[in-house]
C-alpha cells in the first residue's frame, strides 16, 4: 500500500451543517421547505446539482428549470463565498492523517463538491502541503462513483489499483473505490449507515479513524 485517497464530506469533515445551512436558505428564498439534518445525509454524496434537485422535490416535484437555477445559484454562491461555515474535521482525522504521511504513504482527496470549494476548504482546514492531491468536481471529469478521477489521482501519483485504497462514508463511495478496483474503507462517522456501506460491497467497515493507518500498514 502506497498511497490512501478519501472522500471529504462525511469522511474527513462534518459538513451536515453547513450544507443545511446554505441549502435551507436558497430554498427558503425561492419559497420552497427547508429540510431535517437526517433527509439531508441521504440526499448528499453525488454533487451539488443533485443536491438541489433532490430537495427540491422535497417540496414538490413540479419545478421548472428557472427555478432550479435560483436556487442552484442561491446555493453555490452563498457557499463559495464562506466554504468554512459550521464546518469542522472529524474526531482523530488530523492525527490520521499525519501519521499516513509520516509513514510515508501518498494521500489525496477526491470529492464531488466543487474544485474550488474543496481545494479551498481542505487548504484552509489541513493547511497548504498535507494532501499530495486535492481534487473536486471539474468539468469534463464524471463525478463518483464513475471511478474517473480516482485513475487520474493514481496516475499522478504513480500508484496501482493494488497499491491504493478508497475511503468514504456512501454507497458512491464505496462504488468509487470498486470501480477503480481499490480496496475500500467504509467509515460509519459519517452520513450513511453499516448496512448502506456492507450492501455497497465496502472491504471493511471502520468506527474509528486511527484504523485506516493500521489498514494501511497491513495491506
Amino acid at each position: 500500500m502506497k498511497a490512501v485517497i478519501f472522500d471529504l464530506d462525511g469522511t474527513l469533515l462534518n459538513t451536515i451543517d453547513t450544507i443545511k445551512y446554505y441549502c435551507d436558505n436558497a430554498l427558503t428564498k425561492y419559497d420552497f421547505e427547508p429540510i431535517s439534518i437526517e433527509k439531508y445525509k441521504l440526499m448528499v454524496g453525488n454533487g451539488a446539482k443533485l443536491l438541489i434537485e433532490r430537495a427540491m422535490n422535497n417540496t414538490r416535484e413540479d419545478w421548472t428549470e428557472a427555478e432550479f437555477e435560483s436556487v442552484f445559484n442561491a446555493y453555490s454562491d452563498a457557499y463559495d463565498a464562506d466554504t468554512l461555515y459550521l464546518t469542522e474535521p472529524y474526531a482523530g482525522v488530523v492525527d490520521m492523517l499525519h501519521k499516513l504521511k509520516e509513514n510515508g504513504y501518498k494521500i489525496a482527496v477526491l470529492s464531488n463538491k466543487p474544485n474550488f470549494a474543496t481545494v479551498d476548504v481542505v487548504k484552509t482546514i489541513f493547511g497548504d502541503g498535507l494532501f499530495d492531491i486535492v481534487r473536486g468536481g471539474i468539468d469534463g471529469v464524471p463525478l463518483k462513483p464513475a471511478p474517473d478521477g480516482v485513475f487520474e489521482i493514481m496516475k499522478e501519483l504513480g500508484v496501482s489499483p493494488d497499491e491504493a485504497m478508497f475511503v468514504g462514508d456512501t454507497k458512491v463511495d464505496i462504488t468509487t473505490g470498486k470501480n477503480a478496483g481499490l480496496y475500500s474503507v467504509g467509515v460509519l462517522w459519517g452520513f450513511r449507515d453499516e448496512a448502506e456501506l456492507a450492501a455497497a460491497g465496502a472491504d471493511i467497515i471502520i468506527n474509528d479513524a486511527s484504523k485506516i493507518v493500521d489498514i494501511a500498514n497491513e495491506r
